[in-house]
């Protein structure tokens, strides 16, 4: 599968996997977004073939980050598994869909969706002290689009998922540990599937360091999430998904 790799030519995969996989566990989201970012605009790489390379990489690391998590007592497990199902399900789905359509029409839309959910959020952060948390009611729907458009787009479970969560008073902590902890199944079956469609030649030398960098990361983020207050973790929630799908937005209408 890979072929004469250049250590050297790893090293800002690495990177990149080891930043990435750090925002990710601590947040509960943007490793797909910033990976499949760099894949896509700085290597070319075709968005089927990125989104499966970064899948593939996220069977490791959120395997790691999920049991970091729950070992730091990050799980909400009623949550976790009213999001798996429907989870996997969207994923599937959306990996499937990608293999035949070129889904990148509608990423702009969803980006720009998630830039305004990041505004809010980081608005919220600011401006309203912790307030009481409550239980998500809506929580099987957004695990079905959450899965779709992860697969479909390269990355946004996280985005799509957590930040609905917070915004119905869930707990950040347990909620960004909780997602993290689906993911793993999620990425799962969404590479079995891009492999049932695309083969072992979707997973590019790239892959390589983004695994190296991510596995090693990924056990740090449960701390972060542990240790850092409710307020500061809705801004950097905020901040993060703003940023990225800002990008997003703005890479594919440049």
């Amino acid at each position: 599968m890979f072929e004469a790799i250049d250590l050297q030519g790893l090293l800002p995969y690495i990177a990149v996997g080891l930043a990435a996989q750090i925002v990710d566990g601590a947040l509960g989201m943007a490793f797909g977004v910033i990976s499949s970012t760099l894949l896509v605009s700085v290597l070319g790489v075709p968005p089927a073939t990125a989104s499966a390379g970064v899948h593939l990489v996220e069977c490791f690391t959120t395997g790691v980050s999920g049991v970091s998590h729950a070992l730091h007592r990050n799980v909400n497990w009623k949550l976790f598994f009213r999001l798996l199902i429907p989870g996997v399900i969207g994923g599937v789905a959306g990996a499937y869909l990608l293999t035949t359509l070129d889904a990148s029409l509608t990423r702009p839309f969803v980006m720009s969706y998630l830039a305004l959910i990041g505004v809010y959020l980081l608005w919220r952060g600011i401006r309203f002290p912790p307030r009481a948390h409550k239980e998500a009611r809506i929580v099987e729907p957004l695990g079905l689009i959450g899965g779709f458009l992860d697969a479909a787009g390269g990355g946004g479970w996280g985005p799509v998922v957590t930040s609905n969560l917070l915004i119905q008073g869930t707990q950040p902590r347990t909620t960004i540990g909780t997602v993290n902890s689906v993911e793993f199944f999620l990425t799962l079956s969404v590479s079995i599937t891009f492999i049932f469609g695309l083969g072992f030649a979707a997973f590019t030398e790239a892959v390589v360091g983004l695994l190296i960098g991510g596995l090693i990361a990924a056990p740090f983020g449960a701390v972060v999430a542990k240790r850092v207050p409710t307020k500061a973790l809705l801004i950097m929630v905020g901040a993060v998904l703003t940023v990225t799908s800002a990008y997003s937005v703005y890479r594919n209408f440049a």
